[in-house]
């Protein structure tokens, strides 16, 4: 049996603010982040909209490496959650400013 390597995510205190608002300068990624603060957690295909696998990995990552997204894997599908803990212990209250700019 065969297990997917498991994603890595930086430490909070590792969390750049130019990282994070490249990550969120994207309306894709806004989306999904936007999508995320909304429910518990989604799996990639709820939140790819019917885009290319390859793209949405790509947009995955940034919010990973952003610190914006954890991803995990539940058998062969990756459930993404918002890092709303970690972020607003880096950033009081950035991601409630962006997100209410809807």
């Amino acid at each position: 049996m065969s297990s997917m390597r498991a994603y890595t995510h930086p430490n909070p205190e590792d969390l750049t603010l130019e990282r994070l608002l490249y990550a969120l300068s994207d309306p894709v990624r806004l989306q999904i982040v936007r999508y995320l603060a909304d429910v518990a957690e989604a799996s990639c295909g709820e939140l790819d909209g019917g885009r290319p696998k390859s793209s949405m990995s790509h947009h995955f990552r940034v919010l990973r490496d952003a610190g914006l997204v954890h991803t995990r894997n539940v058998g062969t599908t990756h459930m993404n959650s918002l890092r709303s803990e970690a972020l607003d212990g880096r950033f009081p209250g950035l991601l409630a400013k962006i997100l209410e700019q809807r």
